[in-house]
Protein backbone atom coordinates (compact mmCIF):
# COMPACT_ATOMS: atom_id res chain seq x y z
CA UNK A 1 0.00 0.00 0.00
CA UNK A 2 1.40 3.36 -1.06
CA UNK A 3 1.68 5.93 1.73
CA UNK A 4 1.63 9.07 -0.39
CA UNK A 5 -0.43 12.23 -0.52
CA UNK A 6 -0.83 15.41 -2.53
CA UNK A 7 -2.45 18.40 -0.87
CA UNK A 8 -3.13 21.96 -1.99
CA UNK A 9 -4.13 24.78 0.31
CA UNK A 10 -5.14 28.12 -1.18
CA UNK A 11 -6.11 31.16 0.87
CA UNK A 12 -6.07 34.89 0.28
CA UNK A 13 -2.66 34.91 2.01
CA UNK A 14 -0.90 31.81 0.69
CA UNK A 15 -0.90 29.09 -1.94
CA UNK A 16 0.76 25.85 -0.79
CA UNK A 17 1.10 22.51 -2.58
CA UNK A 18 2.74 19.45 -1.05
CA UNK A 19 3.61 16.01 -2.39
CA UNK A 20 4.65 13.50 0.24
CA UNK A 21 5.92 9.91 0.20
CA UNK A 22 6.36 8.47 3.69
CA UNK A 23 8.38 5.53 2.36
CA UNK A 24 10.87 7.54 0.36
CA UNK A 25 14.61 8.04 0.36
CA UNK A 26 14.81 11.53 1.85
CA UNK A 27 14.63 13.46 -1.43
CA UNK A 28 13.41 17.03 -1.13
CA UNK A 29 12.37 19.71 -3.60
CA UNK A 30 11.53 22.84 -1.66
CA UNK A 31 10.42 26.22 -2.97
CA UNK A 32 8.78 28.00 -0.06
CA UNK A 33 10.19 31.47 -0.60
CA UNK A 34 11.69 31.23 2.90
CA UNK A 35 15.27 29.93 2.54
CA UNK A 36 15.82 29.10 6.20
CA UNK A 37 12.59 27.07 6.27
CA UNK A 38 13.72 25.23 3.13
CA UNK A 39 16.92 24.33 4.98
CA UNK A 40 14.96 23.04 7.98
CA UNK A 41 12.46 21.05 5.88
CA UNK A 42 15.36 19.44 4.04
CA UNK A 43 16.46 18.09 7.43
CA UNK A 44 13.01 16.58 8.01
CA UNK A 45 13.05 14.85 4.61
CA UNK A 46 16.62 13.53 4.96
CA UNK A 47 16.37 12.33 8.53
CA UNK A 48 12.78 11.08 8.19
CA UNK A 49 13.47 9.30 4.88
CA UNK A 50 10.43 11.10 3.52
CA UNK A 51 10.26 12.32 -0.08
CA UNK A 52 8.93 15.84 0.13
CA UNK A 53 7.99 18.40 -2.51
CA UNK A 54 6.71 21.76 -1.33
CA UNK A 55 5.90 24.79 -3.41
CA UNK A 56 4.56 27.85 -1.66
CA UNK A 57 3.77 31.46 -2.48
CA UNK A 58 2.71 33.79 0.27
CA UNK A 59 2.46 37.39 1.39
CA UNK A 60 6.17 37.62 2.21
CA UNK A 61 6.04 41.37 1.64
CA UNK A 62 4.29 41.48 5.04
CA UNK A 63 6.33 38.76 6.75
CA UNK A 64 6.80 35.00 6.67
CA UNK A 65 4.19 34.17 9.32
CA UNK A 66 1.32 33.09 7.07
CA UNK A 67 3.59 31.13 4.75
CA UNK A 68 5.35 29.21 7.53
CA UNK A 69 2.13 28.45 9.41
CA UNK A 70 0.25 27.35 6.28
CA UNK A 71 3.10 25.05 5.24
CA UNK A 72 2.85 23.43 8.68
CA UNK A 73 -0.92 23.06 8.26
CA UNK A 74 -0.64 21.59 4.77
CA UNK A 75 2.17 19.22 5.76
CA UNK A 76 0.00 18.01 8.64
CA UNK A 77 -2.91 17.39 6.27
CA UNK A 78 -0.62 15.51 3.88
CA UNK A 79 0.75 13.32 6.66
CA UNK A 80 -2.75 12.49 7.94
CA UNK A 81 -3.84 11.44 4.46
CA UNK A 82 -0.67 9.48 3.65
CA UNK A 83 -0.50 7.50 6.91
CA UNK A 84 -4.04 6.20 6.46
CA UNK A 85 -5.61 4.00 9.14
CA UNK A 86 -2.27 3.48 10.98
CA UNK A 87 -2.53 -0.28 11.34
CA UNK A 88 0.77 -2.07 11.92
CA UNK A 89 2.84 1.05 12.65
CA UNK A 90 4.84 1.78 15.79
CA UNK A 91 2.73 4.92 16.51
CA UNK A 92 5.26 6.42 18.93
CA UNK A 93 8.61 7.92 17.98
CA UNK A 94 11.32 9.83 19.77
CA UNK A 95 14.74 11.20 18.97
CA UNK A 96 17.56 13.09 20.62
CA UNK A 97 19.75 15.01 18.19
CA UNK A 98 22.93 16.96 19.01
CA UNK A 99 24.64 19.53 16.85
CA UNK A 100 27.83 20.75 18.48
CA UNK A 101 26.72 22.42 21.74
CA UNK A 102 22.98 22.10 21.02
CA UNK A 103 20.81 19.12 22.00
CA UNK A 104 17.09 18.68 21.38
CA UNK A 105 14.48 15.99 21.97
CA UNK A 106 11.28 15.36 20.02
CA UNK A 107 8.64 12.81 21.00
CA UNK A 108 5.61 12.14 18.79
CA UNK A 109 2.43 10.09 19.15
CA UNK A 110 0.32 9.52 16.04
CA UNK A 111 -2.64 9.52 18.41
CA UNK A 112 -5.40 11.18 16.42
CA UNK A 113 -5.40 13.88 19.10
CA UNK A 114 -3.70 17.18 18.30
CA UNK A 115 -1.40 18.65 20.91
CA UNK A 116 1.88 20.53 21.07
CA UNK A 117 4.15 21.03 24.06
CA UNK A 118 6.95 23.32 22.95
CA UNK A 119 9.77 24.16 25.38
CA UNK A 120 12.36 26.01 23.32
CA UNK A 121 14.22 29.22 24.12
CA UNK A 122 16.44 30.78 21.49
CA UNK A 123 19.30 33.09 22.52
CA UNK A 124 18.30 35.49 19.76
CA UNK A 125 15.09 36.28 17.89
CA UNK A 126 16.29 35.70 14.33
CA UNK A 127 18.59 33.65 12.18
CA UNK A 128 19.29 35.93 9.24
CA UNK A 129 15.89 37.26 8.21
CA UNK A 130 13.96 34.33 9.71
CA UNK A 131 11.97 34.99 12.89
CA UNK A 132 12.55 32.00 15.14
CA UNK A 133 9.17 32.24 16.89
CA UNK A 134 7.66 31.07 13.59
CA UNK A 135 9.04 27.59 14.29
CA UNK A 136 6.41 27.14 16.99
CA UNK A 137 3.72 28.31 14.54
CA UNK A 138 4.91 25.71 12.02
CA UNK A 139 4.77 22.86 14.53
CA UNK A 140 1.42 24.00 15.95
CA UNK A 141 -0.11 23.98 12.48
CA UNK A 142 1.39 20.58 11.79
CA UNK A 143 0.22 19.01 15.07
CA UNK A 144 -3.31 20.39 14.71
CA UNK A 145 -3.81 19.10 11.17
CA UNK A 146 -1.87 15.84 11.39
CA UNK A 147 -3.78 15.12 14.63
CA UNK A 148 -0.61 14.14 16.49
CA UNK A 149 0.69 14.83 19.98
CA UNK A 150 4.12 16.43 19.73
CA UNK A 151 6.58 17.27 22.51
CA UNK A 152 9.53 19.42 21.46
CA UNK A 153 12.27 20.31 23.92
CA UNK A 154 15.54 22.15 23.48
CA UNK A 155 17.72 20.70 26.22
CA UNK A 156 20.71 22.97 25.71
CA UNK A 157 22.41 25.20 23.20
CA UNK A 158 23.85 28.66 22.70
CA UNK A 159 23.72 28.96 18.89
CA UNK A 160 20.21 29.63 17.60
CA UNK A 161 20.86 28.08 14.19
CA UNK A 162 22.16 24.90 15.84
CA UNK A 163 19.15 24.73 18.16
CA UNK A 164 16.69 25.14 15.29
CA UNK A 165 18.44 22.50 13.21
CA UNK A 166 18.40 19.96 16.04
CA UNK A 167 14.64 20.49 16.42
CA UNK A 168 13.92 19.68 12.78
CA UNK A 169 16.37 16.78 12.58
CA UNK A 170 14.91 15.25 15.74
CA UNK A 171 11.40 15.79 14.40
CA UNK A 172 12.28 13.93 11.19
CA UNK A 173 13.86 11.04 13.08
CA UNK A 174 11.00 10.75 15.59
CA UNK A 175 8.47 10.80 12.77
CA UNK A 176 10.41 8.12 10.90
CA UNK A 177 10.32 5.82 13.95
CA UNK A 178 6.60 6.39 14.59
CA UNK A 179 5.74 5.63 10.96
CA UNK A 180 7.77 2.42 10.77
CA UNK A 181 6.06 -0.91 10.37
CA UNK A 182 6.04 -3.00 13.55
CA UNK A 183 6.18 -6.65 12.46
CA UNK A 184 4.81 -7.79 15.83
CA UNK A 185 1.62 -5.77 15.32
CA UNK A 186 0.72 -7.79 12.17
CA UNK A 187 -1.69 -5.22 10.81
CA UNK A 188 -3.25 -4.35 14.17
CA UNK A 189 -3.88 -0.84 15.36
CA UNK A 190 -1.46 0.17 18.12
CA UNK A 191 -4.28 1.13 20.48
CA UNK A 192 -6.45 -0.61 23.06
CA UNK A 193 -9.37 1.52 21.80
CA UNK A 194 -9.27 -0.10 18.38
CA UNK A 195 -9.15 3.33 16.72
CA UNK A 196 -6.68 6.16 16.31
Amino acid sequence: MSRTAEIERNTLETQVSIKLNLDGTGAAKLETGVPFLDHMLDQVARHGLIDLEIKAAGDLEIDAHHTVEDIGITLGQALARAVGEKSGIRRYGHAYVPLDEALSRVVIDLSGRPGLVYAVNFPRARVGEFELDLIQEFFQGFANHAAVTLHIDSLRGSNSHHIAETLFKAFGRALRLALESDPRMQGQLPSTKGAL
